[in-house]
């Protein structure tokens, strides 16, 4: 890595905030342009469950659209993903057979098709090669969070979230809190100074053991790439951990807080404790992590996937003048130092403020692109995500973790695209024991 490179990242990571303009209201990033009537082809990368919902909105949000392509890496779930979807928006679903790509390379030839716009819900580890060559291609893109699963990932994003904005094309995220309005009223509040300087953060995401895909093992799975990528939750290199998966939901919402800074560095335990059989692949259960930003502000998040245990989605923070708590995007309170209520979010008469971000987060990114005025959510979506596998980094090392360190990492989780392939040699790795991975340790790492 070059000086330059490294003064790049640097910037990043000191600056990337400074695209959000004061007030959690504000849109992100925009380019502006011409405005935009014609018909918009979408092609569909990804079939599962959570991409079915993201076309179904996708093509709910704008009346002048039709899905063109799809892509997905087994036949079985491009058919289901297609009838599904041809029930919903029977008018809207232009896909014949010679449009239906199927592998591991399907996704280039959706690129290809003559889409305009890419719905991109793969396992997040195809996510910074499918972003890039949308980009590359001059496509606008939605992206499911998270946006990678390791460091070489982030900053393969991070460049084409540079060149979506040199170019004026779309690149909006799927992080579903940002695009609710209840949150936006109360960070708007946050970051305005309502509860005071923020001195504390906490967060967590306790909820039932995943239990995906049990139809699925080493029984019915013809190859190593196969069996993970039919299980690809249980993954690391393909979903990041449930940390970066799921609960990066609850890290984006501190982030949010803290203006999108990312944490001046990260300590953390974790590990599994009921998952110990081979189909859970090498995730973790269960992690406890501690950040620090540079300013002093502490953060604390909590994330278990284990049945029978208490479970909960909490957000609280704690200012100098008041403290505010939040449980599943719900229940939205500021209380003063003194415990009494000073604050609720209410949509009161208008009923349209409790919207569906699922729905908001497609709705607003079509009308910005009928406007000639692109969204670019990548800076607050990457941020969310180094800051994730940062403190999947501290747990699976059991050392402190740097921003500098995280971003700079030399592990690559994601073998390149173009060695990826059904049979080649990719036995899956045994889950990591803190301290004793050499191909992460902080001194391996180049800073």
């Amino acid at each position: 890595m070059n000086s330059r490179e490294q003064s790049n990242r640097r910037d990043f990571i000191k600056n990337s905030s400074a695209a959000a303009t004061v007030g959690a209201l504000a849109l992100p990033n925009i380019t502006f342009g011409k405005p935009d009537s014609r018909k918009l082809k979408l092609g569909w990368i990804g079939c599962g469950g959570r991409g079915s919902g993201a076309i179904n909105q996708a093509l709910t949000a704008d009346s002048n659209i039709q899905l063109w392509s799809i892509g997905e890496a087994f036949q079985d779930k491009a058919d289901a993903g297609l009838e599904r979807i041809k029930k919903i928006h029977p008018g809207k679903v232009d896909v014949d057979k010679g449009r239906v790509f199927v592998g591991l390379d399907a996704y280039k030839k959706v690129i290809d098709s003559g889409v305009d716009v890419v719905i991109l819900t793969t396992p997040p580890g195809f996510r910074p090669m499918h972003i890039k060559a949308a980009v590359d291609a001059g496509k606008h893109v939605f992206a499911e969070k998270p946006m990678a699963t390791d460091a070489p990932g982030v900053r393969s994003v991070m460049k084409s979230i540079a060149q979506a904005k040199k170019q004026g094309t779309s690149i909006v995220d799927g992080y579903v809190w940002r695009w609710t309005y209840a949150q936006r009223d109360t960070y708007k509040r946050i970051l305005g100074g309502d509860i005071g300087d923020i001195q504390a953060i906490f967060s967590c995401y306790n909820n039932n053991a995943r239990k995906r895909y049990p139809g699925f093992g080493r029984h019915n799975t013809k190859s190593d790439v196969e069996f993970m990528v039919r299980r690809w939750y249980y993954f690391t290199w393909l979903g990041g951990d449930h940390i970066v998966e799921q609960a990066v939901h609850s890290i984006d919402k501190m982030m949010w807080a803290k203006n999108d800074e990312v944490p001046a560095y990260a300590i953390a335990n974790g590990g599994r404790q009921v998952r110990v059989e081979e189909k859970f692949g090498n995730i973790y259960d269960h992690f406890g992590v501690e950040f620090a930003w540079a300013d002093g502000t502490q953060g604390y998040h909590f994330s278990r996937q284990m049945d029978d245990c208490e479970n909960g989605v909490w957000d609280r923070v704690f200012g100098t003048k008041a403290k505010y708590t939040g449980e599943s995007g719900r229940k939205l309170h500021v209380f003063s130092d003194k415990g009494e209520l000073k604050w609720r979010w209410d949509p009161g008469e208008n009923k349209e403020r409790q919207n569906n971000g699922y729905q908001t987060e497609h709705d607003e990114m079509y009308a910005a692109i009928r406007d000639g005025k692109p969204l670019n959510t990548g800076d607050r979506m990457i941020t969310t995500t180094l800051t994730a596998i940062m403190a999947r980094m501290a747990a699976y090392t059991g050392k402190k973790v740097t921003k500098e360190m995280a971003l700079n990492s030399q592990e690559q989780l994601v073998p390149d695209a173009d060695k990826l392939t059904w049979d080649m040699d990719f036995p899956p790795k045994p889950p990591r024991k803190a301290g004793t991975d050499a191909a992460i340790a902080p001194h391996k790492w180049k800073v």
